[in-house]
């Protein structure tokens, strides 16, 4: 293998970085040494890169295994234009194209090979397997997305357990790198042992990413809220998830005909119709995707404004993940989720009949993905900070008060809840008395002494509770019952439908006469018309704090900020980078992407010198592109000069 020193020239030459992010330069080092590595890095901290140069170090192939056949055209397209020969091997190939790139992969002209796990299973081509005179072998496995391995992690796919069957079976074993961008500790320890690593270098660098803004909504018409999001976002590109096909149908249709350039993606399409879509969104003639879970898994688009979750997830790893695709670039973007109750019920009967009839249901499995699902659920109601509910789960130590989240900017105040909770448990408690119990709409209707028929017919209209909440504003009714059900004083029963039921802890405050506080937003009504109660939470300052924050921090950027000149440079260059990437078929950002340009905006490179010195450029972006955008610029210059 190269010595130590070329690992920097190749991020020089190659990527275009004059430094290493945190941890790369340790995991490259790692591989290097000949040791197995399991790291973890959140989604943009650069993990591609951290077996990418390896590849080009090592003696023998690298073969990295990943999830999604439809992204290893995009993966091998950047490496290329990098100027490192890479090929991928899956079902999108017709015979001849597998066939010679198996044979030019055993005469050693790539240095990555990308193949899907299912392939594993089909039979991987023995010629590629082990050391010949033709061919060095494989000296690296990477396993993308490796959280996949574990039934424990939000994302497992049987598949994924068919490598380490693979890698025992090779005669000389290679080097073994796993890395994905979540996971908690326990499914890391599933990874190390599914995996069989030996002693593998361990490496979790932070999960915090500054320059995400997240957001909770709790809207009453939830499609409404969403028009509202996107109505100031119509120029930025973004991801719409969805938990079934059907609603990614229906808000795809909806969106289409509000004109908004949108496409779905979903399992239910044909291979054809899931790759075009995607090819739309990744090249921007369709800026916004609507889609399941399904779609993104190692997306590589940079430029990814915000990411909009219509409904709730079913853990916070899946949260985290698909969020973390948007402002990949480093640019400021938007993680905004949607919340109902509904969320809560629907995931619920999802996991608890998520396995076949046939299949034996693993109980212990189950538990644990309503306990997953519960931590979800308390981070979409929480009134403390988003971020550092986010980092606590995966074992770092938050801000109390980041300034870049919904609740950070917004002016919370504590409050006296026994009351309420007094008698929202006393309707429970009421209805259990007489063998009965609804959900949190029935309650809630129950108490504010609602006039439908589903109440009168079930006689609930002669409850002591009926009408006693009738001033309370519905919402607040709803965000109590929640944290009533959260600490446990109140439970919820049932799948598709889950009823109210009373929790252990429901006689300290009904009998001990116990105060209850909670935190709530400093204009949310208690009544109709009434005004919150004047106990202090964070303070104006902290709300002017956090509106500045606010400012700076989520702007979805796309063109340079500074205006004038630049912003006519920035679109020139723009214009320039999406031809060339059409005459490509490549995505735009495999030429260059946004931050490039906006650099190429401000230092004006004119040389072979100072356009090497733009982040994103190598020597060999330089050769295949360095005199175009040179001409771009200096052509620009000289119209400001004539006009000055």
């Amino acid at each position: 293998m190269t010595g130590g020193a070329g690992k920097a020239d190749i991020l020089r030459r190659c990527f275009g970085y004059p430094r290493f992010r945190p941890g790369q330069e340790e995991v490259i080092d790692a591989i290097l040494a000949g040791r197995d590595v399991l790291a973890v890095m959140p989604t943009g901290a650069g993990k591609s890169l951290c077996y990418q140069i390896p590849a080009m170090l090592l003696e023998g192939l690298t073969l990295v295994i990943s999830p999604l056949i439809s992204l290893m055209k995009d993966q091998v397209n950047a490496l290329e234009a990098a100027g490192i020969s890479a090929a991928f091997l899956n079902s999108s190939l017709d015979p001849g194209e597998y066939t010679e790139t198996v044979f030019r992969a055993f005469r050693g002209e790539y240095r990555i090979l990308y193949i899907a796990p299912e392939r594993l299973q089909k039979g991987f081509p023995s010629r590629l397997a082990e050391p010949s005179s033709s061919s060095p072998g494989i000296a690296l496995v990477v396993i993308d997305e490796a959280h996949c391995v574990s039934q424990w992690g939000h994302d497992f796919r049987p598949s994924y357990l068919e490598i380490t069957a693979f890698i025992r079976r090779l005669k000389t074993r290679p080097i073994t790198a796993a890395f994905t961008a979540t996971a908690t500790g326990r499914v890391k320890d599933d990874i190390r042992r599914a995996l069989s690593l030996r002693d593998p270098y361990s490496l979790t660098t932070g999960f915090d990413r500054g320059n995400l803004y997240f957001e909770v909504q709790k809207p009453r018409d939830r499609f409404a809220a969403l028009l509202e999001c996107l109505s100031s976002r119509r120029d930025k590109s973004g991801i719409i998830y969805c938990s079934t096909r059907k609603t990614v149908e229906e808000v795809c249709r909806a969106l289409d005909a509000e004109g908004f350039g949108v496409t779905r993606y979903h399992a239910g399409l044909n291979d054809r119709e899931r790759r075009d879509n995607q090819d739309d969104f990744i090249c921007d003639r369709k800026p916004v995707m609507v889609a399941t879970n399904a779609f993104g898994m190692g997306i590589d688009k940079p430029g990814v404004s915000f990411v909009i979750h219509y409904n709730m997830p079913k853990n916070i790893e899946s949260y985290y993940q698909e969020a973390g695709r948007a402002g990949r670039n480093g640019e400021k973007a938007d993680c905004i989720l949607l919340y109902s109750p509904q969320d809560v019920r629907i995931n619920t009967y999802l996991i608890r009949n998520s396995q076949d009839e046939d299949d034996v249901k693993d109980q212990a499995l189950v538990e644990h993905n309503l306990e997953l699902l519960k931590a979800m659920t308390f981070y979409a109601t929480a009134s403390d900070c988003l971020r550092s509910r986010l980092l606590s789960y995966f074992g770092e130590s938050g801000p109390a008060w980041c300034g870049n989240c919904s609740n950070c900017n917004t002016v919370y105040e504590e409050a006296d809840v026994a009351l309420e909770a007094r008698k929202i448990i006393s309707c429970v408690f009421r209805l259990a008395e007489r063998g009965r119990s609804f959900g949190k709409t029935m309650v809630t209707g129950i108490l504010r002494g609602d006039k439908n028929e589903k109440i009168r017919a079930s006689r609930c209209d002669t409850l002591s509770t009926y009408g006693i909440m009738a001033d309370t504003d519905p919402r607040l009714i709803r965000r109590i019952t929640d944290h009533l059900i959260a600490e446990q004083y109140l439970g919820l029963e049932g799948d598709e439908y889950p009823v109210l039921r009373l929790g252990p802890r429901w006689r300290e405050i009904v009998s001990e006469g116990k105060i209850l506080k909670m935190m709530l937003p400093k204009d949310a009504p208690r009544t109709h018309g009434g005004a919150p109660r004047e106990r202090r939470g964070p303070g104006p300052e902290d709300a002017e704090k956090g509106k500045e924050n606010r400012k700076k921090a989520p702007s979805s950027g796309g063109d340079p900020e500074s205006g004038g000149a630049e912003d006519a440079l920035f679109l020139k260059l723009r214009e320039l980078r999406n031809r060339l990437a059409k005459e490509a078929a490549a995505p735009a950002y495999i030429i260059f992407p946004d931050s490039s340009l906006r650099e190429m905006c401000r230092k004006r490179p004119l040389t072979p010198g100072q356009f090497l010195n733009i982040r994103g450029v190598g020597s060999v972006k330089l050769e295949r592109y360095g005199e175009g955008f040179m001409a771009v610029i200096r052509e620009h210059g000289e119209e400001e000069n004539g006009r000055v």
